[in-house]
């Protein structure tokens, strides 16, 4: 079983993020997922999870993940992540800088009946705060 779900977060990061293949989603999320972006936004429901997804992509459209590790045990996985992405949309109230950017998270994930039923994503706000603007967050 953590092999599998281990694939699925795989498949999740590879697929859906770097790849922005949203109908995947729709495969690998349960209808009532609960996510709770790095952004600080909880988002309700796949319809929700893109919304969330699309404003990340309005920031940083060649925003991409890196998986670094990979840690299962029964139905959770915890993913250690690096980010990367160029600054092309307003994020945190920042108007579009054109810097490219590189931070570090990490995720977990709930998997339930082979789909994600809830993800919960911290990532280094302070660092991309800092790239984005000089400042570090208050």
């Amino acid at each position: 079983m953590t092999a599998e779900n281990k694939r699925i977060v795989r498949r999740y990061y590879d697929d859906v993020w770097n790849r922005w293949d949203l109908k995947l989603a729709d495969q690998l999320l349960s209808p009532d997922v609960r996510f709770r972006g790095s952004l600080g936004l909880t988002k309700t429901g796949v319809d929700g999870f893109k919304k969330y997804m699309e404003l990340v992509r309005a920031a940083f459209p060649d925003f991409h993940n890196s998986i670094k590790e990979l840690i299962a045990e029964g139905d959770k996985v915890v993913a250690k992540l690096t980010y990367w992405g160029t600054h092309r949309g307003t994020l945190m109230d920042v108007p579009a800088t054109g810097r490219t950017v590189t931070y570090t998270g990490v995720a977990i994930f709930q998997i339930t009946e082979g789909k994600i039923a809830e993800a919960w994503v911290l990532g280094d706000l302070h660092s991309l705060k800092k790239q984005l603007t000089g400042e570090m967050l208050g």
